[in-house]
């Protein structure tokens, strides 16, 4: 068999009974957080942008829009991957050599259980494929040193979940694999140099298209069979070689996905709580603070820090702000919190903010490195005006594997998101459908989330 054909008998027979009781959980809480952070992202540019061309180009109504309105099954991917992805405050899981955000992947199979009247078990069960997939690639074939983006291996993880949720046949599936492995290949420049809006589009757009390809496949269209291991494919092209033993999968991977607890990158997250630990402790007037120093792993100063991925002291846009140490230390410092308002124009160009940044420093350490990815360790030091230096160290923060976040304070961070953009009593009312997913139908999930800022139009399809 070929490795595509091992990849689709492992979607095609793994269930909801293959689901831990902590495993269930954690979906739900991943599907909260990614919703609450679509819903705090309902008037982004890029997100009205994608919306006023799908009013413009239309698209059979078969599909709910988040906000309300109606589109095709791929349309509804891209809008609704693009509304969970922007913030960029969804999950993320950690590899030795590469990052993912898995819940990328709710978007596409939202869209498709919905298109199946799939239910809500359905939807978890295709969701927790999409996941064991993208880590287990992210694991075994990272791509990010040679050049390739993360929603690389997201190809074959949103065409697994989607040909899950659609029910397709092992010879569809692998097809679906092979299609989307072969047609979406990113590029890592995505996340390098000047942060574009690309950032938080990159992978909305491969959901878009693994959507069109398991369509494509489940009509009859065929694709490269050994898209993996053949002669100039993934591995032999971009990944190297690498053996999962899908027969042998669980789909337990979405219990080692983590939350942010900051609206920030998520190598950042254990310095942003030790650096706003430090200033809650101490009572610290901002003002007082000559200089902060960070030592972190290299992975966090390579990407955000100011190391191979390119400088992060010019920052002038919330794509460049969210992906930089410097302005990610020196606005918590300065308001006592990273949530989307730090991200506001405004407040990134603003002077306070723009002087601090530059008198941050941020450095790899060898010991810190070799303890990632099982830790997430840093040290902060805050030096004085007068001459003190404050200093802390952690080794993980709240949402990490280590001290994960249970369902009550992913509901507070939910709420968080969602106030002053969906009605109290609505947020409640999906909070609780999700809660509930496993005994309901998918398309009672998205009947709340078309009220969620409903609106009209008459152009198009989008209605």
């Amino acid at each position: 068999m070929t490795v595509a054909a091992r990849l689709a008998r492992f979607v095609v027979e793994r269930s909801w009974d293959d689901l831990s009781e902590r495993a269930r959980e954690e979906l739900k809480i991943r599907v909260l957080d990614a919703l609450g952070c679509a819903l705090g992202a309902m008037e982004a540019p890029p997100v009205r942008a994608i919306r006023a061309q799908l009013d413009d180009f239309g698209g059979r109504p078969l599909c709910t829009l988040i906000g309300g309105g109606r589109t095709a099954p791929d349309r509804a991917a891209l809008h609704n991957g693009a509304l969970v992805r922007y913030l960029d405050f969804n999950d993320s899981y950690f590899a030795p050599g590469e990052t993912c955000h898995p819940s990328d992947n709710l978007a596409p199979v939202l869209a498709t259980a919905e298109y199946a009247s799939a239910s809500g078990r359905e939807l978890l069960t295709a969701l927790a494929v999409a996941y064991q997939v993208q880590c287990r690639l992210s694991d075994e074939a990272p791509v990010r040193a040679k050049g390739f983006d993360h929603t690389t291996q997201g190809s074959f993880a949103a065409a697994s979940g989607v040909a899950k949720a659609l029910r397709l046949s092992e010879t569809e599936i692998a097809n679906a694999l092979a299609i989307a492995g072969t047609a979406l290949n990113a590029l890592r420049v995505t996340r390098t140099g000047v942060l574009s809006q690309w950032k938080g589009l990159a992978y909305p757009f491969t959901a878009f298209g693994a959507v069109e390809a398991t369509f494509l496949a489940a009509r009859g269209i065929t694709g490269p069979p050994e898209v993996f291991e053949g002669n100039k494919g993934f591995m032999d092209s971009i990944a190297g070689r690498f053996e999962i033993d899908w027969e042998g999968e669980d789909l337990e991977r979405v219990r080692r996905t983590f939350l942010k607890r900051y609206n920030a990158e998520i190598h950042s997250q254990s310095a942003l709580e030790a650096l706003l630990e430090l200033r809650q402790a101490h009572a610290l007037d901002p003002e007082a603070v000559e200089r902060i120093e960070l030592e972190t792993f290299q992975v966090a100063f390579d990407i955000i820090g100011g190391g191979e991925e390119g400088g992060k002291k010019e920052i002038r846009t919330k794509e460049q702000a969210d992906h930089s140490l410097p302005y990610l230390l020196a606005v918590a410092l300065i308001d006592g919190q990273v949530l989307p308002e730090q991200f506001a124009p405004e407040r990134i160009v603003a002077p306070d903010v723009q002087a601090l940044l530059r008198r941050v420093e941020v450095r790899p350490a060898a010991d810190l490195t070799a303890r990632f990815p099982a830790e997430h360790a840093c040290r902060v030091r805050l030096h004085l005006a007068d001459g003190a230096i404050l200093a802390i160290e952690k080794s993980d923060y709240e949402g990490f594997v280590t001290r994960p976040m249970g369902w009550e304070r992913a509901r507070e961070k939910f709420e968080q998101l969602v106030v002053g953009r969906v009605d109290p009593s609505l947020a409640g009312e999906l909070a609780e459908t999700v809660r509930g997913l496993d005994e309901l139908e998918t398309r009672d999930l998205t009947a709340v989330l078309a009220r969620a800022g409903a609106r009209e139009t008459t152009k198009g399809a989008v209605r």
